[in-house]
C-alpha cells in the first residue's frame, strides 16, 4: 500500500512483510499482514501496527518477541488514519480504525466485571487529588451487568466505584488490570476481586485487618481483668496465654504487611491505611503505642504523590492531630506537641508550594474549629515567615490575621458609618466609635443576615446580653449586609449596637480586624487589647461564667 504523508511531503510505501517467528526467525504471512513498530516504548514493550485487508488495530508486544519487521516514527502511524480509513471502506469492509483515542487506550489499564443487579444502571470511576476527588471515566453497565472502565499512569492511587446504589468500592489504581465481580456495590460481601493482585491482596487485608484489631481489642480487655481483678489475678496461665495471642496476632499481621510485593502501591498503601484508621484503637485501648503512633505520623511525607492520591491526604492531617488532642497530655502539653508536628510537616511542605497551600489552610481551619487556637496561631504564624515559598493570596490574608489580631495586640477603632441602632442609649450620648462605648469588655461580633450561623448565634448573644452587660460585657454587631431592609429587619430586635456601612467585605472595620468569615467575634478589654477570638458563643458565654461570674483568674 501507497501513502502521501503531507508532513513528510513524500510517498511511504507500507507493503504486507508479515511478521517474522520469533523461535526460528521465519516470515510468515507476507503478502497477507503488515506489522510495523513505533517508537513508543515501555520498558520491554513497544506499540506496534498491525494491519491485513481486513482490519487494522494497534498492539502491545515484548520487542524480544521479533513480531514487526519495519519501524515507524510514533506521527507517521497516526497520519496512516485517513489513507486506512479510505482504503477499508473502499474494500466495503467495516473495521476498527487506528485513531488517536485508540493510541491513547494502548497504555490504559482496565477495571471491568460483572455487577448482576445494576443491569442497564451508570457507573463511574473517580480518583483523588488531595482533598479533592476528580472523574476518571465512566460508562452504563449493560444488560448482563457488564462493565469496562478505563484509567492510565496519571491516576496511580486509589480510586473508588460508584454506581446508582450510591455506595463506593475503592480499588487500587496501580497500573493492573481488574475485574470486580458481584452482585452490586452495594452488596460488600458479594463483591469478589478475581482479576488484580495488589487489589485481591488490598480487598483481603480490608476484610482480616478489622477482625485482627476486634480480637486483639477483647484481649487487652480480658488482660486488663485478669491483672487488675483479684478474683482472675491470681491465674498465671490465662495470663500468660493472653499476652501470647495478642502477639500472635500482631506478628500475624506485620508478616503480611513485610510480604507484600516490593515496591508495590499496595506495600506503601496499607501500612498507611493501617496508621491513620487505628488512631481511635491506639488512645482508648493502646495507649502505650501512642508515642510511636505520633513519630510515624511525624515522618510523613505530605508532599508524597502516594499519599496525594491514596483518599487518605484529609484523613493522615485529621488523625494526626485528633491522636495529640486525645493522648491525655495537659492542654499545655498538647500544645506543645502540636507544634513539633506542624514543625516536622512543614518540613517538606516548604518545597512544594502548591501542597503547602492546601496543607495549611485545610489544618488552619481544622484547628479553628477545634478551638485549637494556640496551635492555629503557631501554624499561621510559623507559615507566614517561611521565605522560600509563595502563599496564595486568600490564605495569606488569612494567617495573617493572627500576626495583627493575635492575643494581647491592640484592635483598631471602628468608626460606626452607615446606619446604626443602640438601644439603652439616649439619643444624645450614642457613641460614634467603639473607643467611646464605657465597658471593661466589649465582644465584636461581624456577621450578615445572609450567614446562615450568623441567624443561629445572634439571637443566642440576645438572649445572653442582660447576663453579659451586667457583668461589664458590651455587644458590637458589625453587620456585613449590603441591603439596608435587609439589615434592618435583622438587626433591629437586637438589644445591644449594630451598625452596617453595606461595603461587605469592603468595609474598613471588616478589612482592620481581618475578617475572612462569618460570624467572627473578639473579646476586648477597656483599652482594646485582645483577649479571646471565641469561636462560639457558647466559648463567649464560658468566659464570662469561668472570669467574670464564678470570680476565677
Amino acid at each position: 500500500m501507497n501513502f502521501y504523508f503531507t508532513m513528510c511531503k513524500r510517498y511511504v510505501l507500507l507493503p504486507m512483510a508479515g511478521n517474522r517467528n520469533n523461535s526460528n526467525g521465519s516470515l510468515n504471512n507476507v503478502g497477507t499482514n503488515g506489522n510495523y513498530w513505533s517508537s513508543t516504548v515501555s520498558g520491554t514493550n513497544s506499540r506496534n501496527l498491525n494491519f491485513n485487508s481486513s482490519n487494522a488495530n494497534m498492539n502491545d508486544n515484548n520487542r524480544a518477541n521479533g513480531l514487526t519487521v519495519r519501524c515507524l516514527k510514533d506521527y507517521c502511524i497516526l497520519m496512516l488514519q485517513p489513507f486506512l480509513k479510505y482504503f477499508m471502506m473502499k474494500n466495503r469492509i467495516s473495521i476498527f480504525l487506528i485513531n488517536l483515542s485508540v493510541v491513547a487506550s494502548v497504555n490504559a489499564q482496565t477495571i471491568a466485571g460483572n455487577l448482576s443487579l445494576l443491569a442497564n444502571q451508570p457507573i463511574k470511576l473517580e480518583g483523588f487529588n488531595g482533598l479533592k476527588t476528580y472523574p476518571i471515566s465512566k460508562s452504563t453497565i449493560d444488560e448482563k451487568g457488564n462493565f469496562k472502565l478505563n484509567y492510565s499512569k496519571a491516576d496511580y492511587g486509589v480510586g473508588y466505584l460508584m454506581s446508582a446504589d450510591e455506595k463506593p468500592l475503592f480499588v487500587m489504581l496501580s497500573g493492573e488490570d481488574v475485574e470486580i465481580l458481584g452482585d452490586a456495590l452495594s452488596a460488600s460481601q458479594s463483591i469478589k476481586i478475581t482479576k488484580g493482585q495488589e487489589n485481591r491482596l488490598f480487598e483481603k487485608y480490608a476484610t482480616e485487618h478489622p477482625r485482627r484489631e476486634q480480637a486483639l481489642s477483647a484481649w487487652i480487655y480480658l488482660e486488663k481483668i485478669y491483672s487488675q481483678d483479684s478474683l482472675f489475678a491470681i491465674q498465671k496461665r490465662p495470663s500468660k496465654n493472653i499476652q501470647a495471642e495478642k502477639e500472635r496476632i500482631k506478628k500475624e499481621d506485620l508478616a503480611f504487611l513485610a510480604k507484600l510485593p516490593k515496591d508495590s502501591y499496595v506495600s506503601w498503601f496499607l501500612p498507611t491505611r493501617k496508621l491513620v484508621s487505628t488512631v481511635s484503637t491506639v488512645a482508648q485501648y493502646r495507649p502505650e503505642e501512642i508515642s510511636a503512633t505520633i513519630a510515624t505520623f511525624r515522618k510523613m511525607d505530605y508532599t508524597d504523590q502516594r499519599l496525594y492520591k491514596s483518599g487518605l491526604f484529609k484523613d493522615a492531617i485529621e488523625s494526626h492531630f485528633w491522636l495529640l488532642e486525645n493522648s491525655g497530655l495537659s492542654l499545655d502539653s498538647v500544645f506543645i506537641e502540636m507544634q513539633h508536628s506542624i514543625d516536622a510537616m512543614l518540613v517538606n511542605l516548604v518545597k512544594n508550594e502548591q501542597k503547602l497551600n492546601e496543607v495549611t489552610d485545610y489544618l488552619f481551619n481544622l484547628l479553628e474549629r477545634q478551638s485549637l487556637f494556640q496551635a492555629s496561631e503557631y501554624l499561621a504564624l510559623k507559615v507566614l515567615k517561611e521565605t522560600s515559598c509563595t502563599l496564595n493570596s486568600d490564605l495569606a490574608k488569612q494567617l495573617e490575621s493572627y500576626r495583627a489580631m493575635k492575643k494581647g495586640n491592640t484592635a483598631p477603632d471602628i468608626i460606626f458609618n452607615g446606619d446604626n441602632f443602640a438601644p439603652g442609649y439616649e439619643q444624645n450620648k450614642v457613641p460614634n466609635k467603639l473607643s467611646e462605648i464605657k465597658s471593661n469588655y466589649k465582644v465584636v461580633v461581624f456577621g450578615a443576615s445572609w450567614c446562615p450561623k450568623c441567624t443561629e448565634e445572634l439571637p443566642e448573644i440576645a438572649k445572653l446580653y442582660q447576663k453579659w452587660k451586667s457583668k461589664g460585657v458590651e455587644v458590637v454587631f458589625v453587620s456585613l449586609d449590603e441591603n439596608k431592609e435587609l439589615f434592618m429587619n435583622f438587626a433591629s430586635i437586637f438589644p445591644f449596637i449594630s451598625f452596617c456601612d453595606y461595603q461587605k467585605w469592603n468595609s474598613g472595620a471588616v478589612k482592620d480586624y481581618y475578617v475572612f468569615g462569618t460570624p467572627t467575634m473578639y473579646l476586648l478589654n477597656e483599652k482594646r487589647e485582645i483577649l479571646l477570638r471565641p469561636n462560639s458563643v457558647k466559648q463567649m458565654d464560658s468566659w464570662v461564667d469561668w472570669y467574670l461570674v464564678q470570680g476565677n483568674k
